[in-house]
Formats: structure tokens, sequence, C-alpha cells
């Protein structure tokens, strides 16, 4: 893994924010807007979006929202449990290909 992926947007997204800067901006806003809508706390809805991200096998969400979440107050071990209580309802292979996407992230923390 290359150290911009762990540390920084994905090439993909910087590729898709310069190709397509007024559409990126509008899914951002559009973002901020839901997160800052309710009464969860930051770090909680990192970790509500990371399990949804774990859920769709999206490996660059899970990153995503893992170093977000970590940076929101989460701790290793919340990150990992928020996975693992994917389990029973997305299934083991899904939470430990998560759980390995999510590792040089938590090995860096």
């Amino acid at each position: 893994m290359s150290e911009q992926k762990s540390k920084g947007p994905a090439k993909h997204y910087q590729d898709l924010t310069a190709s397509f800067p007024e559409v990126l901006t509008a899914v951002e806003n559009l973002g901020e807007t839901v997160r800052s809508a309710g009464p969860v706390d930051p770090k909680t809805s990192e970790l509500i979006q990371l399990a949804a991200a774990a859920a769709t096998q999206s490996t660059g969400s899970v990153r995503s929202h893992t170093r977000k979440a970590l940076q929101a107050g989460a701790s290793k071990e919340e990150v990992q449990h928020a996975l693992l209580l994917l389990i029973s309802t997305i299934g083991f292979p899904q939470v430990a290909a998560a759980l390995f996407w999510v590792k040089e992230i938590l090995d860096d923390a």
C-alpha cells in the first residue's frame, strides 16, 4: 500500500475532483449538510459511515472513514468493534476484508 493511500485522499478521488470539481464539491457539501443536520456526534457518524462502507465493500471509503473516525476521537478498539459488530449482518468474510483494509491505518495511528 502506498503512503498516499494510507495518509490522504486516494489518487482516484483527487482525479475525480480535478475532472468534475462542481460535482465533488456538491457531494462534499451534501455530506457536511447531512452530518450537521442531526444529533449524532462526529465520532459516531464516522463509525456508522465506516460500517456502511464495509457493508458495501468500498475499500477506499473504509480507509477514509477509518482515518476520519480516528480524527474524530475513536480508538483503534472502537473502529475494530464497529466492524466486528457487522459479522452477523454482512458476514465474516466481508468483515475480515474490512479489518484487513484498516490494519495499516490502525498500525500507523
